[in-house]
């Protein structure tokens, strides 16, 4: 076994093969002095069960990132299947992400009024790892939105749900008639 890592991985390459693994979506807010700020993120886990703690990624060229670190809290929004068209306006740059959005205040940060659950936390860490940081919360408060609704899911450069009834899944090997 060796520990040399191939240089010739490029971007575009990596980008595709880790596409291949579904990831849910999620925005990440907080109250700034400026107003609400909130950003998208599919780079999200859990950590710990004890104590409680989560990880999101954002990127070191992120502009809302210092903001939400300036916070000191924030609020983790987990998207429902409906959510696509906010997921990439809280993507987009130069824009009031917030524009349209219905959201109620919490300690930590704007709570997203129809996401499927909220997570509130504060920082516990911060990593630097390549070109983006590694964000540890320590989760303070978290509340689950009641009813059978579909996660949105990014798997492969696109956004999909995850459909529920075991009618409608398809392993790999089932075709279409």
């Amino acid at each position: 076994m060796t520990d040399e890592i191939d240089l010739r991985i490029d971007s575009e390459c990596f980008r595709n093969v880790l596409g291949h693994l579904p990831t849910g979506v999620t925005v990440i807010t907080a109250h700034h002095r400026d107003g609400p700020v909130g950003m998208s993120s599919n780079s999200f886990t859990s950590v710990s069960l004890d104590p409680p703690l989560i990880l999101f990624c954002p990127a070191k060229s992120s502009a809302t990132w210092p903001k939400i670190r300036e916070s000191g809290s924030f609020c983790v929004n987990i998207f429902a299947a409906h959510h696509e068209q906010a997921s990439r306006q809280f993507s987009r740059l130069g824009i009031d992400r917030f524009a349209g959005v219905s959201w109620h205040d919490r300690a930590a940060g704007p709570a997203l009024d129809d996401a499927l659950a909220w997570i509130e936390c504060t920082i516990d860490a911060e990593h630097e790892a390549g070109d983006h940081l590694i964000v540890v919360g320590a989760v303070r408060r978290l509340e689950v939105r009641e009813g059978e609704v579909e996660p949105l899911v990014f798997f492969r450069g696109q956004y999909g749900s995850f459909l529920g009834q075991a009618d409608s899944v398809r392993s790999p090997g089932d075709r279409e008639s």
